[in-house]
């Protein structure tokens, strides 16, 4: 190879990288504030403004009986009807992880960006499914479309889709690190240093550019106790808890995805499921939404046991409910919150063997072991924890010991099933 023609390689790579980092967070923005537009008109708040200081929880809980009864059963019926026709008239769909591994498979342009907006638009009105699929998807796509305006090889096209889809998640959240971490570790399953620069590069652009139009605000807001001794010790033992429940949750979320049917199946379970959601709306506005209302709560210690242990069943039931139906979307902040709430539980419980610590630190270290062994991404869900509440580095001893203790767990048991 001559060294321009090595030069001119290492442009493309160089310039494929920019550009999807900065189409990435283009596109992550613009989901976002198409889901808080949605939100705001669907349910009434913060009329004025597309991000606004209101959460989406009060917007819910303040919005009239009848309206959100109505915004929900209307969010099965665009699920339903949408994801059916979508199957029957669109062309097959492929994944993020089957374009990674097969980039000469491409994502269809318009089936991906139907299924990402059919995700962005049913969790605005109400999917307690999460909203971090759809970047991702418009990430990948996007990047299949540099890499083969560029002439990129089948490796290099493999690495930029991966980087695609990181940089969307990175962009969404505002996690560039953790956005770097998961295409690494989920993606690529590789840490090569070539790979590593390339993640970082365009997840840091991605979350950048995305703050154009999001702000540069965490997901969370987390006051920082102490780090007792107490916290330590409850983590170590109730790692291997939280994976178990963790492993629980992956096979029923698995189990009810395997049996949804792309026919006349998909709108009539959609507008049931939805339709259950609405009416437990009505008792418990906590429900609707991917869950970072609850998750919020269980970190500003405003959740009693009572509430705490109905929420964690009916969030679990819904949650099955719409997946059954067909509908779509990602559960990295719904098994996040479901790991929050039963952490609370799992707290309570430890107060009266060894009190100690504040509620929220348990609730913060056993809601990212649970995801870390639900999602399979121990590294990644603790920097993700890390940038979403801006926690600091004195947490990390109870968090890495919970995640070890819930992901060899979860994993141990996948091995025995």
């Amino acid at each position: 190879m001559t060294q321009g023609t090595s030069s001119n390689l290492i442009f493309h790579r160089v310039l494929a990288l920019v550009l999807t980092g900065i189409i990435a967070g283009v596109g992550a923005m613009l989901l976002a504030l198409l889901l808080h537009a949605i939100q705001h008109l669907a349910f009434g708040y913060s009329m004025d403004e597309v991000v606004g200081t209101e959460s989406f929880l009060q917007g819910v809980t303040d919005a009239s009986a009848q309206r959100r009864f109505a915004v929900i059963v209307g969010a099965g019926l665009v699920a339903g009807c949408g994801w059916w026709l979508l199957a029957r008239f669109g062309k097959p769909r492929v994944s993020i992880s089957a374009v990674v591994k097969d980039p000469g498979k491409p994502m269809p342009f318009f089936t991906t960006l139907i299924h990402a907006l059919l995700q962005i638009i049913t969790v605005a009105l109400g999917s307690p499914l999460g909203r971090e699929v759809a970047p991702r998807e418009i990430g990948a796509l996007t990047a299949g479309v540099v890499a083969r305006r560029l002439g990129l090889s089948r490796e290099d096209s493999r690495t930029l889709l991966a980087c695609g889809a990181g940089a969307g998640l990175a962009a969404v959240y505002n996690v560039p690190l953790a956005g770097a971490l998961f295409t690494l570790e989920v993606l690529l399953v590789s840490f090569r240093w070539e790979s590593v620069l390339a993640a970082m590069i365009t997840s840091a652009i991605a979350a950048w550019v995305a703050t154009f139009g999001l702000g540069n605000e965490s997901q969370y807001h987390f006051v920082a106790g102490e780090v007792t001794h107490s916290l330590v010790l409850w983590a170590l033992v109730a790692g291997p808890m939280l994976g178990g429940a963790a492993w629980g949750f992956r096979k029923l979320t698995t189990g009810v995805r395997c049996k949804v049917r792309t026919n006349w199946q998909m709108p009539v379970y959609s507008l049931l499921a939805f339709t259950l959601l609405a009416g437990l709306s009505l008792f418990f506005p906590q429900l609707p939404g991917n869950g970072k209302g609850p998750m919020q709560l269980a970190l500003n210690n405003g959740l009693g046991l009572a509430l705490a242990a109905t929420l964690l069943v009916l969030k679990l039931m819904v949650i099955l409910a719409v997946l059954r139906a067909g509908a779509e979307g990602g559960l990295l902040t719904p098994g996040l919150t479901v790991g929050a709430l039963l952490s609370m539980l799992l707290y309570m419980a430890w107060q009266t063997v060894l009190p100690g610590g504040d509620s929220s630190s348990f609730v913060l270290v056993g809601g990212a072991s649970f995801l870390a062994a639900s999602m399979q991404m121990p590294l990644t869900a603790v920097v993700l924890i890390m940038e979403f509440t801006r926690m600091n580095h004195d947490y990390f001893v109870p968090v890495m010991v919970c995640v070890c203790g819930a992901y060899f767990t979860c994993k141990a048991l996948e091995r025995k099933d």
